[in-house]
């Protein structure tokens, strides 16, 4: 059942971003920093908690949970450290999933050559 769960949250993530792009005049950039934003306040007012915990990988995968990763780490380093949690936490929260973007594009860079159009 968690698979299911998974798949239909993020299925529905997944659509709600197609309909963005196609119904309105957004660009994927502006939809990719709502989503993070979304994440964020939905961390905030405590609704996207259960999600994740009841969707698993189909709540924490997708953009929103990237947005909620950043809050929690924010959240807890100002209890731990007070005000210079807020400018610490969200860095150190998802250090891992930016470092292995950054190592895992390098390497499909050095992999694929781009060829011009």
């Amino acid at each position: 059942m968690n698979y299911v769960m998974a798949f239909v949250v993020g299925g529905l993530l997944c659509v709600l971003g197609q309909l963005l792009i196609d119904l309105t005049k957004l660009t994927p950039a502006r939809i990719l920093v709502l989503y993070v934003v979304s994440g964020v306040f939905l961390g905030l007012f405590g609704i996207y908690k259960p999600l994740a915990d009841s969707a698993g990988a189909g709540a924490t995968v997708p953009l929103t949970g990237f947005g909620y990763a950043l809050f929690n780490g924010v959240r807890e380093a100002v209890d731990k450290n007070g005000f210079i949690g807020i400018f610490t936490g969200g860095l150190t929260a998802t250090a891992g999933g930016i470092a292995a973007a950054i190592v895992f594009g390098f390497l499909i860079a050095l992999a694929f050559r781009p060829k011009e159009k």
